[in-house]
């Protein structure tokens, strides 16, 4: 009903379809015009009823809008409650801004705003009791049982039971105040992750990616497996976990198509709710807010997505107001009920700063994980800021699919932990394939193309610029991505940090490792690389340059002689990566000034 015009206070009492269930829209107009002005009446009339309580949609409208201006300590005034319902563009709600003029001109004083609450309060019982009654004749005539019957009425008692015991008042707002007994006899260290170990049960993390990197993928694989008991990235599998996933982004084949994919299907979705493109108000919103509760609610989800976060507000994203309404109006009350929660967004036009938007997004999270697909298939997931440091702080994944013509093979689609079975089993031709080869030839992960071509044309390894150029990329991001300062839970305790195949010796950088705990086995033959092949003159006579007898530096490819040879140098000075550096002299020799 929150899309039709609502008739002034003098005709509330005619009858009409819209008012045959119980209410007093004498009190609620009463009492909207009093809130309006006083922060200390909606206080009291806070403690008696909840938005849920107020029939009319105009004065829930603004019963929300005044409580979101109390809880950011903002001026109320009918003149400042009608600004703040222009900004969410809701004003033919309320009549243009006509009826907030009405109910703002006469109003009660703020002690008399309890006594008219308590009136909604009454008339809201009876009505719910009355929607019971109706829900009960609509199930007989649908042929309920008995005992269908009788559990309409105890959900309908257990949910009255709560409303007074936590409903509102003060035993509402003291149920947040910790016992501190308890408290500290929780063992919150011993907290059990999710499957896939990316948050804990409550927490709230934000995946940030660029368009087309494949968020969806990997969040709606991750999340189907959940709510199917599944493992995920290697992680033992786990009881099913209700879940509701809310998606704004992805058309109904591709969702089809992707969860086929992944294995589901009918009767393979286990405790996995999934709404497309639900009418829910903005997230920023305290209308949002209690919608996306009351679907979280009827799932009984444990756990909710947001795809894409962005398309789920109304204010604008560069806004900290935006986001700090999101967490009050939406998130919170998520987290208040132990419901964890899952958004994702996209990556600014400088990815180094990581989501777009205001900074204050990453202000209200657990966790904020960065996705990056680095080509061939590998994905990094990089955790970026962290509230409590539980769990590892980056993946290294490799996604696998099968085509079968135009559409993905059904149950072949998934996203698994890299490691170096990986690259033993990688296809002829591919890029994991020529990335294998590149390290069996010696060549350390910072080689450019022009080197990386030299040296396959001379193993006479014929395969296309476009992969080259992938591989390179790859084998680069592996040592920018597989440090110890960025992903130190890939270099166990008391394992030996091996250089690159060809790395310059006095350099620091590590080998690179494809997933946790997994190291790579330096080449056999590590050094200098082979040298690129020699040319053959186009003329008959026409004589090859002689490749250099000595050593070559390892950079320029030019013979190496002097000092720098002689003290066990590979690289010319002016070639040398870590300028001012050189292997340590032994302990009995004088140190010569270069």
């Amino acid at each position: 009903m929150d899309n039709v015009r609502h008739m002034p206070r003098d005709q509330a009492d005619q009858d009409g379809p819209s008012l045959n269930s119980p209410h007093n829209a004498e009190a609620e107009n009463w009492v909207a015009g009093v809130i309006m002005h006083s922060r200390t009446a909606y206080l009291e009339c806070a403690e008696v009823i909840d938005r849920d309580d107020i029939y009319q949609p105009a004065v829930r409208l603004i019963w929300d809008v005044v409580g979101g201006m109390v809880a950011e300590d903002k001026q109320l005034h009918p003149i400042t409650v009608h600004a703040e319902i222009e900004k969410q563009k809701r004003l033919r709600e309320v009549e243009g801004g006509r009826l907030l003029e009405r109910l703002g001109a006469q109003t009660i004083s703020p002690q008399m705003a309890q006594a008219f609450a308590e009136q909604i309060a009454e008339k809201a019982t009876l009505r719910r009791h009355d929607e019971h009654a109706n829900r009960k004749k609509q199930a007989i005539l649908l042929g309920a049982t008995a005992e269908e019957l009788d559990k309409l009425d105890t959900d309908f008692r257990q949910y009255e039971d709560r409303r007074a015991t936590t409903g509102h008042g003060p035993s509402h707002l003291t149920s947040a105040l910790l016992d501190w007994d308890p408290f500290f006899a929780t063992d919150f260290g011993q907290i059990e992750l999710l499957p896939g170990k990316l948050l804990a049960p409550g927490q709230q993390i934000t995946i940030v990616g660029d368009g087309k990197a494949g968020k969806s993928l990997l969040v709606q694989e991750w999340l189907w497996r959940m709510a199917t008991g599944q493992s995920f990235l290697g992680d033992r599998p786990q009881a099913p976990i209700p879940l509701l996933y809310v998606d704004a982004e992805n058309g109904h084949q591709d969702i089809q198509e992707r969860f086929l994919s992944y294995g589901g299907g009918p009767g393979r979705m286990g405790l996995m709710s999934y709404a497309s493109f639900p009418p829910i108000r903005p997230l920023d919103t305290a209308g949002g807010g209690a919608d996306l509760l009351a679907m979280a609610m009827e799932c009984e989800a444990q756990l909710v997505c947001l795809d894409t976060v962005s398309r789920f507000i109304s204010g604008p994203e560069n806004d900290a107001d935006t986001w700090l309404s999101l967490y009050r109006h939406t998130l919170l009350p998520l987290k208040r009920a132990g419901i964890a929660s899952v958004r994702l967004d996209h990556m600014g036009k400088d990815g180094e700063r990581g989501a777009r938007g205001s900074s204050a997004k990453t202000q209200d999270v657990d966790h904020v994980w960065e996705l990056r697909a680095q080509g061939g298939g590998v994905v990094v997931l990089k955790r970026t800021h962290t509230r409590t440091g539980i769990g590892p702080d980056a993946f290294v994944l490799v996604r696998h699919s099968q085509m079968d013509g135009s559409r993905y093979r059904p149950g072949h689609t998934r996203h698994v932990l890299m490691d170096y079975d990986h690259m033993e089993q990688a296809q002829e031709g591919s890029v994991e394939w020529l990335v294998q080869q590149i390290d069996d030839l010696g060549l350390p992960n910072d080689a450019g193309n022009p080197r990386t071509i030299a040296a396959l044309a001379h193993a006479q390894i014929k395969i296309s610029k476009d992969k080259i150029a992938a591989a390179v990329r790859m084998r680069k991001n592996r040592d920018n991505l597989g440090s110890p300062d960025t992903f130190p839970e890939t270099f166990p305790e008391g394992v030996p940090r091996e250089p690159s195949p060809g790395t310059p010796a006095g350099t620091t950088k590590p080998q690179v490792n494809h997933s946790p705990g997994t190291l790579r086995e330096p080449s056999p033959t590590p050094g200098s690389p082979p040298s690129p092949p020699r040319r053959e003159g186009k003329g008959e006579g026409t004589p090859a340059p002689e490749s250099p007898d000595g050593p070559i530096c390892t950079v320029c490819e030019k013979p190496l002689t002097g000092y720098r040879l002689d003290r066990g140098y590979d690289t010319h000075l002016g070639c040398d990566p870590t300028t001012g550096s050189h292997p340590p002299a032994e302990a009995d020799e004088p140190h010569d000034a270069a």
